[in-house]
């Protein structure tokens, strides 16, 4: 407590914004429980602070002696020169310690009350009241919170353009009239807005108001939640540029004032472009690292960096804001400026940096920190990096305790923390492995010893700094990436220096600006050497054999007892002997624990209906990896944005096999982009000829690919699946007669895969299998005719039906017709249009039915 105060601190803040996360409370009575707290405390250290005052012994310690009593100085008067009131006795009594209890609870109900005064619904007119759950054309006005920004997707070779903002609402108009709203909604507009629409403009804009599309299945990118965290709970999609419209009367005349991070931002773009000959991918990626400009970071331009464990290059955090600083400090300290005036000066320069790149909240902790430890340094007090990081993260949750649960905040967090406790370690490690026998003497130590030692003490702080920070974000890139790493151990050594090294550059270029032209052109070219450098690195290392791997998210009680072994293992050091032993029984308990619970979830198999509105995609996840099947593609978009991440938070570094059930581009169009991201080990195809382009691609791509083209049909196993239907001599007008039908038995239960079958494949199914009852049937909508007709759900005779419908698209969305017929057999039927994707887990006892969306009873 007296070296690290924040600690305490910190740890009940956190503790109240957790619980009340978990278990919202009334507004109104946590501040009234509160504001008693507060007061019952301010009334303790008056009452303490009067008992001090009026004690006669307050000037003497309650363990002091009279020898010790009678050696004190008096005044000639007999009393001390100075306040008794600074003669505290050092041992806290019971009000002391009841007083540290009172404040802990009230900084526990501060974080509750803080986090609920931002999350809770509070004024009357708040759209979450006001909008319903379904899509609306509305119009709002408000204010534009922060500057837009760009994104550039790239689909079919083609570059299409977004325009992304958040819009502070005060009013909108559903039908009618304009009325009072409040809350913050997201915007998306196709194409590029005008550049006179700024942060703070006031806007009116038209679109349709919808609440932000959840995960698409478990594990996948959580749109709702990612903006929720925000304090946003509404999109607006905008048609285009032209339904926005500035509210302002001088944005006719060009006359409204762009903000001064704007105008930095775009003056520093072209200033780092000075010199160079186009704008290439090498250049934006000096923009995006420089100023935190993310428009050209696409999905396939960020996916070496992903993959190597070097994208933190591209957030200005805290590499960047102590990289600045320590440029700014020596160059000071150079110029023999004192150390008050050095924190006078560097800190207003770092906040601007922060302003000028757009307020992101990576910059605005790298900040925080630095600040606190300026601040420290400065005033010559002796730093402790823990309790700096503990008071930084104090202020910034108390500013805005959303922020805890981001993944940004998470990931810088537990990087210095793991840093903050590795230091000693890595300071111990160093010097007994690097430093010469103290007692030989120099003379005696060859000089490529003495040359080496500089590069070499270097070298090894590096790579245990760099170990120690992917220690720390080991579990969280796992949780949120699906990603584990290990070539970024070695990349950082390389990247992080070269990176620097750019960084250096642009400075110099933003420094010398248009005063000395040729100077930031100089820079302007080293600069983009070294990008250029980093970036071939990067993308070579991420080609490398075992340089990433997949893994899955880990649970709550593996991220505790990681943590928990993480900590323990950098302050072993300091524990007793007694601890040591306590700390390793309870991890080994925990640790066994983790495993029987592992076990226990793998003992089971999972079939995943995957909702892509349009097409199927079905993955089969069996114990183990070798009979683990994927069931048709989906199409590009789908394969590419929904299967592809979904496979990796599952842990699937490659397909075993894959069966495409025909060549429709709904169900094969997204074979190619998978390629492309996982190996393919074996490619099933029905053996009936199909016209399909797509599927006539397939073949030809087989010369380039390391898969196997395995034809199936009738009675073909694949592993605890049978192929039921076509025959090799089949042949059908449409596609959808041809496709492959699977039946698996798992566990003691028989499921039925229908695929997009139609009525002539429908009644060939039933002449040859006598026997096709299944506990659950998944069918898509073929193009002609309605699936599941009624003699084949006779001979099925199901438990569940499992419709893969669009929500979207009216030629594949379930009729009316087929509803009601299904419903007159009483039989539980659900469709990915309502419950979103459908997992079944299978085990040997039940099967259970888990959806995204809300399923029926």
């Amino acid at each position: 407590m007296r070296t690290r105060p924040f600690f305490i601190v910190t740890l009940c803040y956190v503790a109240g914004v957790i619980t009340a996360s978990l278990w919202p409370l009334p507004p109104l009575g946590l501040f009234v429980i509160s504001f008693c707290i507060a007061a019952l405390a301010a009334g303790l250290c008056f009452w303490r602070q009067s008992m001090t005052d009026d004690s006669p012994d307050c000037c003497q310690n309650s363990e002091s002696s009279p020898e010790s009593a009678a050696m004190t100085p008096k005044s000639p008067t007999g009393f001390l020169p100075f306040k008794p009131r600074l003669l505290i006795r050092t041992t806290p009594s019971g009000l002391d310690r009841a007083l540290q209890g009172i404040l802990g609870l009230l900084l526990f109900l501060t974080g509750a009350t803080n986090i609920t005064w931002r999350t809770e619904i509070i004024p009357p007119h708040d759209l979450r009241l006001l909008a319903d759950d379904k899509d609306q054309a509305v119009g709002l006005r408000g204010v534009l919170r922060d500057s837009p920004t760009f994104r550039m997707l790239e689909r079919n070779q083609d570059i299409e353009w977004r325009s992304l903002a958040v819009l502070e609402v005060h009013s909108w108009k559903k039908q009618g009239s304009w009325e009072p709203a409040a809350g913050s909604v997201a915007l998306s507009s196709a194409g590029k807005i005008d550049d006179t629409i700024a942060a703070g403009a006031p806007l009116e804009v038209q679109g349709v108001l919808r609440p932000p599309a959840g995960a698409a299945a478990e594990g996948l990118f959580d749109y709702r939640s990612y903006l929720k965290w925000q304090g946003i709970h509404h999109e607006l999609k905008v048609q285009g540029p032209e339904d926005w419209r500035l509210l302002d009367p001088r944005a006719q005349e060009n006359r409204v004032q762009v903000p001064v991070s704007d105008r930095f931002c775009r003056w520093a773009r072209d200033i780092l472009g000075r010199g160079l000959p186009e704008e290439d991918e090498v250049l934006r990626l000096i923009w995006a690292m420089a100023l935190g400009w993310k428009t050209g970071m696409t999905r396939e331009v960020a996916r070496p960096f992903m993959e190597t464990g070097t994208m933190h290059i591209f957030a200005i955090s805290g590499l960047h804001v102590a990289l600045i600083t320590g440029i700014l400090v020596s160059l000071l300290r150079v110029l023999q400026v004192p150390r008050s005036a050095c924190g006078i000066v560097v800190i207003p320069l770092i906040w601007f940096y922060t302003a000028a790149t757009g307020w992101q909240s990576s910059a605005i902790r790298s900040s925080v920190m630095m600040t606190v430890v300026i601040v420290g340094w400065t005033l010559k007090r002796p730093g402790d990096l823990l309790n700096s990081l503990l008071a930084a993260g104090f202020l910034l949750l108390l500013w805005e305790p959303r922020q805890l649960f981001q993944a940004s905040f998470q990931l810088s967090f537990f990087v210095v923390l793991s840093l903050a406790l590795a230091a000693p370690v890595i300071n111990h490690f160093r010097h007994s492995l690097l430093e010469p026998d103290p007692l030989r003497p120099r003379a005696l130590i060859p000089a490529w010893q003495r040359w080496l030692k500089g590069p070499s003490h270097a070298l090894v702080a590096s790579f245990l700094t760099s170990l120690a920070a992917w220690l720390g974000s080991l579990p969280l890139v796992a949780y949120y990436f699906h990603l584990f790493t290990p070539i970024s151990l070695a990349v950082n050594l390389i990247a992080v220096p070269l990176s620097s090294l750019a960084l250096m550059c642009h400075l110099g270029s933003l420094i010398c600006g248009d005063w000395l032209p040729w100077v930031t052109e100089l820079f302007n070219h080293s600069g983009w050497l070294w990008m250029k450098m980093m970036l071939a690195v990067c993308r070579w290392a991420s080609e490398l054999p075992g340089a990433c791997w997949h893994v899955r998210s880990p649970s709550w009680l593996e991220f505790i007892l990681y943590y928990t072994m993480l900590i323990a293992i950098f302050t072993a050091r300091s524990l007793s002997a007694w601890s040591r032993r306590w700390l390793a029984g309870i991890l080994a308990v925990l640790t066994a624990f983790c495993a029987m619970m592992r076990l226990w979830e793998s003992r089971g198999s999972c079939l995943t209906v995957l909702h892509l509105n349009g097409g199927d995609a079905i993955v089969f996840d069996a114990p183990g990896t070798a009979n683990d099947l994927l069931v048709d593609s989906g199409n590009a978009f789908g394969a590419e944005y929904i299967v592809g991440p979904f496979l990796q938070s599952l842990g699937w570094n490659r397909i075993p096999t894959l069966v495409v059930t025909h060549g429709d581009v709904n169900h094969a169009g997204g074979v190619q982009p998978l390629s492309q991201i996982f190996k393919v080990d074996k490619l099933c195809a029905s053996s009936v000829p199909q016209r399909s382009p797509v599927y006539r691609r397939l073949f030809q791509a087989m010369p380039s690919k390391s898969w196997i083209l395995q034809p199936v049909h009738q009675s073909d196993t694949l592993g605890p699946w049978t192929v039921l239907h076509p025959k090799p001599q089949d042949r059908f007008r449409q596609a959808d007669d041809a496709a492959v039908v699977l039946r698996g038995i798992l566990h003691g239960h028989r499921i039925l895969l229908l695929s997009d079958l139609g009525r002539q494949g429908q009644e060939l199914l039933m002449n040859r299998e006598s026997d096709l009852r299944s506990d659950i049937v998944v069918a898509s909508l073929p193009s002609q005719g309605e699936p599941l007709a009624d003699p084949l759900l006779d001979r099925i005779q199901p438990r569940l039906i499992l419709l893969t419908t669009s929500d979207r698209k009216p030629a594949e969305m379930a009729s009316a017709a087929l509803r009601s017929r299904l419903a007159k057999r009483h039989i539980p039927v659900l469709c990915t249009a309502n419950q979103g994707t459908v997992r079944f887990r299978l085990d040997k006892d039940c099967w259970k039915t888990e959806g995204m969306g809300e399923m029926p009873p």
